[in-house]
């Protein structure tokens, strides 16, 4: 894990330091390797992907895995935790509901403070992005 002093980036969590707990991503020969995320990525992939509809778990990981080219994929080890803690911040609520498969399953949506909280964590991003892609493409 590489971390960068929060002073001198301040990007706020996104900026904190790069972790490689939440997401894999897989080569093109199909194996997995952990990916360069900043810690908090997986949270607004999270708010992203339920900001549109509500969904389960499981369509919520499928969701991001589909929309990145099939290069992200949610463990389930750290989806449900991190599912978790964002309920707990009033960021998102869940709702016992049957899927598309019949099977009761819960629901996630977001609350205004997640669509707050959403905002911010894009803005974030996109600072954190650019900067990094400065730095990248300096010739």
């Amino acid at each position: 894990m590489i971390c960068f002093p929060v002073a001198v980036l301040d990007f706020g969590r996104l900026a904190q330091c790069l972790d490689y707990r939440h997401v894999d991503s897989v080569d093109s020969q199909g194996m997995g390797k952990p990916s360069d995320l900043v810690q908090g990525t997986l949270d607004l992939l999270i708010l992203k992907t339920i900001s549109l509809e509500p969904k389960h778990g499981w369509a919520i990981a499928k969701r991001i895995q589909q929309v990145s080219g099939e290069i992200l994929q949610v463990q389930q080890g750290s989806l449900y935790p991190a599912l978790h803690r964002l309920e707990q911040q009033g960021w998102i609520k869940a709702k016992w509901a049957e899927s598309e498969t019949g099977r009761e399953a819960k629901f996630y949506t977001l609350t205004a403070a997640g669509r707050k909280q959403l905002e911010h964590e894009t803005a974030n991003w996109k600072r954190l992005s650019g900067a990094i892609n400065m730095i990248v493409e300096e010739a």
